[in-house]
């Protein structure tokens, strides 16, 4: 296997469980994983019986002057949105999310494989070059021009950048005229659906340590989808034994209560959609009292903080939901309420927005809490006990900052906090997946980003600025 060995990074933040950060040390690792951690590490003589590979074969990299964190994970997005951003002619900031649905839904039925295509390279390389190493993304848009090509689209963006990819399986099955927001031409049977999680998790699931790709049922949300829906991805889910995902608590309990007399979390609770292979997306609409159910239950949220503070919405307490013993992890959400897909600056607003908080809520989580969010929880999140930390034997997914620059002196005694509490959010000097360099030095490792990127802005043009009314005006 090949080897690299970073050496003499000036610190290493593990996010370790003893939250160990090492000082002017090394790492070495080995194909896919971090062999270990150490001072004045020797390829040659951490070799086994079994593995005798030679120090001429290693890569060194020299990391002085670098921070080496653990790469981000990202538990929410929507890839196909990022060309439907910086848009005011549907103005997210002012619209309740029903209402916005509503609206964007007639760019979204326009869509087609092209647009899945290149959308989710634009998606994943602003992930990439701001440390996300293992991207979720709630695919959900299938149209007519579309097919159910979507997430096999993505799966080869995926393999062409290099990140490690959990696609979720989305869809909508209840039609406008029963009450959902969704156009005729973007709904599929509950049966169609299934059918297509077959597929998919048969192709491309794999669940074995270092995994590159995994599969997700994930019916968008319970107000445009039949209970049979989630009643039904939760019997094959469980079979299959994949993971689960919606949207929930994101402004639609009021016409659950109406609709059901029930609120949503109840409606999954009762239907099965619930659990420690579950996780929602937002839940800025849950009360306390449903905290136990979520902790009790080991049902994770994944906390989207740019279209909560976007669209005016509350923002999760992070520390009473920790302290509940509820699993908070960390998402872009889509590009359409979100307009970026870089997560190191969802995790500065994020702890920004806790800090807001704090005098109100009796203090806040640390940056160094949200840290850990963005990384061991979404690790815990995803079912990955490969991910998450750096530690022997634990994926080499990490990320480096170069610290030798101007703007960053007199903040480097606290590698730790330093992230969101210094607002470190560009580009990172270096993301490694897997054992493997993707992005360096401003460099997308194996590709043509300028040709990629033209290709990309011709199909965006071609295919939504031009049938589409919201850009007639700019």
């Amino acid at each position: 296997m090949d080897r690299i060995l970073l050496k003499n990074a000036s610190a290493v933040v593990t996010c370790d469980p003893a939250d160990h950060v090492y000082y002017d040390c090394d790492i070495l690792i080995e194909g896919p994983k971090i062999l270990c951690i150490g001072k004045n590490l020797d390829a040659k003589k951490q070799d086994t019986p079994g593995n005798r590979s030679r120090a001429a074969d290693t890569q060194i990299i020299n990391a002085r002057g670098k921070f080496v964190y653990p790469g981000l994970i990202n538990t929410h997005h929507h890839f196909f949105q990022t060309f439907v951003r910086n848009l005011t002619a549907i103005d997210y900031p002012n619209l309740m999310v029903m209402d916005w649905i509503e609206k964007i839904y007639q760019i979204f039925q326009i869509i087609d494989s092209e647009v899945i295509y290149y959308s989710t390279l634009t998606a994943f390389a602003d992930l990439i070059k701001h440390g996300c190493t293992c991207a979720f993304d709630h695919q959900y848009c299938y149209t007519k021009k579309t097919g159910k090509e979507p997430v096999d689209r993505q799966m080869e963006a995926a393999e062409l950048l290099g990140i490690r990819y959990h696609a979720g399986r989305g869809a909508n099955t209840l039609s406008m005229s029963e009450g959902s927001s969704i156009p005729d031409n973007m709904l599929e049977t509950t049966e169609e659906f299934l059918v297509d999680c077959d597929r998919l998790i048969g192709k491309y699931h794999d669940p074995r340590p270092y995994s590159m790709r995994q599969i997700v049922m994930a019916p968008c949300q319970p107000l445009n989808c039949r209970p049979e829906t989630f009643r039904e991805t939760v019997r094959m889910a469980r079979d299959k034994k994949v993971r689960m995902h919606t949207h929930l608590g994101e402004g639609e309990n009021e016409g659950m209560l109406a609709r059901y007399g029930q609120r949503t979390m109840d409606w999954c609770q009762e239907l099965g959609f619930i659990g420690p292979d579950v996780w929602y997306a937002h839940d800025w609409e849950v009360l306390p009292e449903e905290y136990q159910v979520l902790a009790g239950t080991g049902t994770g949220i994944s906390h989207c903080p740019a279209p909560a503070v976007l669209g005016g919405f509350p923002i999760l307490n992070l520390k009473e939901l920790d302290q509940a013993g509820v699993l908070v992890s960390l998402g872009c959400d889509g590009s359409a309420t979100n307009d970026s897909s870089n997560l190191l600056d969802s995790l500065r607003m994020a702890y920004l927005m806790q800090a807001y908080h704090a005098k109100k809520r009796n203090g806040c989580v640390s940056a160094y809490d949200m840290l850990k969010i963005a990384t061991v929880n979404g690790a815990k999140t995803l079912g990955r006990t490969d991910l998450g930390s750096l530690e022997p034997e634990k994926g080499a997914d990490l990320f480096l900052i170069d610290t030798e620059n101007l703007e960053l002196t007199g903040a480097l005694h606290d590698p730790k906090n330093l992230l969101a509490r210094v607002g470190q959010t560009g580009p990172v000097w270096m993301t490694m997946i897997n054992g493997k360099i993707v992005y360096q030095d401003g460099v997308l490792k194996g590709v043509d980003e300028k040709r990629l990127a033209a290709e990309g802005e011709a199909v965006c043009s071609r295919v939504i600025r031009a049938n589409s009314s919201a850009f007639s005006n700019l």
